[in-house]
């Protein structure tokens, strides 16, 4: 196979494979793990950064996993599941390459993550509060609410009062004093500000608004400035700038030498490595509009109705062909939110032809469900 470009799509350069693979069935996710190892070898370029850590929740594929943990990345858990995925497929992990950062989780998931050696994260005052033989001499970090979100939908943006996740700042002096009263140590203050962010200037700006607050913790070594990092939308949309957001990271180093900085990419490094594979079922034109149905509903790919989402959808069966008609694609879920895509310019499509929808390997299979009863998008790596 000749070099790959990075300026085409490596689904446009495996069409023949994927139209051959869809012939197993659809609808179906592919993965490449070419395209995670590239995503990779960017992120291990920020100079900054000392440690990254690949949040699960994105794609929990064993495989994908098994890319990601032989690369050296630490991974990001939210749920006991996660935490036993990763711990049971790599008997070698260390514990300090584990995170768990649960989110209004009972008190069991706490005690189990501090019987495992892993790094917690407390969301809020609440196990501080209640919980105090628990965290009675334990280290642990603290999720900050910085005050501002940041995203491209309401649904992303993790901070600000309007989202459920963090501390804010006007809590962290009761947290700090709670935290000395029981001899627990706060030795990372952690904050993430949403998701799909294009600013590389925002993580700058997060990890100096961090800095600022290490005085007040005598124990404090890492500043983990979350994830969010985000891939370009539509062809030809710049992606974000790296080396920028290196800058901006390395100015916080060098004020603040002591502190590490860490970073949990989890769509920035499998999005783009994923595509979903699914066939015209059916096409119907109402007014203005025309519709075409895919046998991928909702319950296989649920961003373009949660948050509205923008995915890149191709006819692979006649990639090449100028576009002459607008189509809204819709699945076969009984939900009129049950739409992937409205008026995209794509070529006459007919019955049978194989759709891909790009971009999908983040939050694709790993939000799908069974709803309807119907099976989601199954799986295949290449």
């Amino acid at each position: 196979m000749s070099e790959r470009r990075d300026d085409i799509p490596w689904w446009r350069e495996r069409r023949a494979e994927l139209l051959a693979l869809a012939e197993g069935g659809t609808p179906r996710y592919i993965y490449d793990t070419g395209a995670v190892q590239a995503a990779v070898k960017a992120l291990k370029s920020l100079r900054a950064v000392d440690r990254l850590f690949y949040a699960i929740k994105a794609n929990p594929h064993p495989a994908l996993l098994a890319a990601l943990h032989a690369a050296g990345l630490g991974f990001e858990t939210v749920s006991p599941g996660e935490l036993a995925r990763v711990t049971g497929l790599f008997t070698d992990l260390n514990k300090d390459r584990v995170l768990f950062t649960p989110n209004f989780a009972p008190r069991s998931e706490y005690a189990a993550a501090f019987e495992r050696g892993v790094t917690l994260t407390l969301d809020n005052l609440h196990p501080l509060r209640e919980w105090p033989e628990l965290l009675c001499g334990r280290e642990f970090f603290l999720r900050v609410d910085t005050g501002t979100g940041a995203g491209h939908h309401s649904h992303v943006r993790t901070a600000g009062e309007g989202s459920k996740f963090g501390i804010p700042l006007t809590e962290l002096k009761e947290a700090l004093a709670l935290a000395s009263g029981l001899g627990a140590r706060i030795t990372g203050l952690h904050a993430h500000l949403g998701s799909g962010i294009l600013e590389p200037e925002l993580w700058g700006e997060t990890a100096a608004m961090l800095a600022e607050l290490s005085p007040s913790f005598p124990d404090l070594a890492v500043l983990d400035l979350g994830g969010g990092l985000g891939i370009p939308e539509r062809p030809g949309e710049p992606g974000l700038d790296l080396k920028r957001l290196d800058a901006g990271l390395l100015a916080v180093r060098r004020a603040h030498p002591r502190l590490q900085l860490w970073l949990e990419p989890g769509r920035y490094l499998v999005g783009q490595a994923g595509v979903l594979l699914t066939r015209v079922t059916q096409l119907k034109g109402k007014g203005r509009l025309r519709y075409l149905g895919v046998d991928a509903g909702m319950n296989s790919l649920l961003r373009p109705a949660l948050y509205g989402a923008h995915h890149e959808i191709v006819n692979l069966s006649r990639l090449g062909e100028p576009a002459a008609a607008r189509y809204t694609v819709v699945g076969p879920i009984c939900e009129s939110g049950d739409v992937l895509g409205v008026e995209r310019e794509l070529p006459e499509c007919r019955e049978g032809d194989l759709m891909l929808i790009a971009d999908a390997g983040a939050y694709g299979h790993a939000m799908s469900s069974h709803y309807n009863l119907r099976e989601p998008a199954a799986e295949c790596l290449i």
